[in-house]
């Protein structure tokens, strides 16, 4: 994953939510929606991408790279 790597939202379960204390989709995100990487953290066992323009970090899981 990169900086200004494109990704879709995929969908997000409540687990996958949870998993390392990530924000909820909820009102966010669009599911099929495009959203551009301005950031990520990798921790040991997942990854948080922050969105271009939304609050919020969210599990990668959550994404495909376009």
């Amino acid at each position: 994953m990169e900086i200004g790597a494109k990704v879709k939202f995929t969908g997000c379960s409540e687990g996958q939510r949870k998993w390392g204390g990530n924000d909820d989709t909820s009102g966010k995100l669009i599911v099929g929606q495009e959203y551009t990487v301005s950031a990520f953290k990798t921790h040991s066992w997942h990854t948080k991408i922050v969105l271009a323009g939304v609050e919020g970090e969210f599990n990668s899981v959550c994404f495909i790279s376009v």
